[in-house]
């Protein structure tokens, strides 16, 4: 492709597209981050930092264990997307490991608080407040 070839104007906003795409993404998932671990009861999640820009501390790592599941969020550094894994466990060993996009971790994530929600007082109010309802 030379300089005055029109695709390289379109593939320049197609890379352009995508780093705002991973950047939104990133911003959600530490808002999503933020939000659960002052939610959560402290047995139920476990929270890493870093130090961002201007060394405010950022979420680094929001881990989930609950029942046999445990849901890890992994915060990118900047313009990365987050990674997000399910872990099925056992007795304390882990059984099986899935990575899954952010809108399958949030839609097991929901899933996995309801159904803990209905054995366990705290973990219900901690999602009322998640979900705003009250």
């Amino acid at each position: 492709m030379t300089t005055d070839d029109p695709r390289r104007d379109d593939l320049s906003g197609l890379l352009a597209a995508g780093r705002r795409d991973a950047a939104d993404l990133a911003l959600y998932a530490q808002a999503l981050a933020v939000t659960l671990a002052d939610a959560l009861p402290t047995p139920t999640v476990r929270v890493e930092h870093r130090r961002g820009l201007r060394g405010r501390p950022r979420i680094a790592l929001l881990e989930l264990a609950l029942d046999d599941r445990r849901l890890v969020l992994s915060m990118p550094r900047r313009g990365d997307t987050p990674r997000c894994e399910l872990l099925t466990e056992i007795g304390g060993v882990v059984i099986a490991r899935r990575q899954v996009t952010l809108g399958e971790w949030v839609s097991e994530l929901l899933a996995a608080l309801r159904a803990h929600a209905r054995r366990d007082a705290a973990a219900r109010e901690a999602l009322e407040r998640v979900l705003g309802v009250r």
